[in-house]
């Protein structure tokens, strides 16, 4: 059975220009419970060195995705974009701290990793939070959440 029969019906496929392996090598650092699933091998060089890395399946935390070598033709965009939720501002910093390192940080809990790739670090209550005018106005603000601040927001 090959791995991508047993992966849920709808899974991310990630395009990188030829760093795909890198890209999954620096995610399973970052996520705990983290494990790479397989390979696809170039058989030729049509589509990059023969024997290197075509595509890498890997999960992040329960997470399937597939990474793939595709060339230089598509680049990431804050268009899609995916979401950590954190149950402590410590999380929060962790992940900040790993998915921003040589990457660019931006508003409301959003950042672009060294690869181009966008993430939100959101903690888990902040969907509550910002229905509170206050809250909404200190989120816009910030770039990477801070939990307390926002609590304060909220109750002023």
């Amino acid at each position: 059975m090959s791995v991508l029969q047993s992966f849920p019906r709808i899974t991310p496929f990630l395009w990188f220009d030829s760093n795909a392996e890198e890209a999954v090598n620096f995610y399973l650092s970052v996520f705990k419970n983290s494990r790479r699933l397989g390979e696809v091998r170039n058989s030729d060089e049509s589509r990059g060195p023969k024997g290197g890395v075509l595509t890498i399946a890997f999960e992040l935390d329960g997470q399937k995705f597939t990474a793939l070598n595709g060339g230089p033709v598509f680049k990431f965009t804050e268009a899609i974009s995916f979401v950590v939720r954190c149950d402590s501002q410590q999380e929060v910093d962790y992940y900040w701290s790993k998915l921003s390192a040589g990457g660019s940080e931006s508003q409301c809990g959003w950042l672009k990793d060294k690869f181009g790739l966008s993430w939100q670090i959101v903690p888990a209550r902040p969907p509550d939070l910002i229905q509170k005018p206050k809250a909404m106005e200190a989120m816009l603000r910030m770039k990477k959440l801070d939990i307390a601040e926002l609590e304060r927001a909220a109750q002023s």
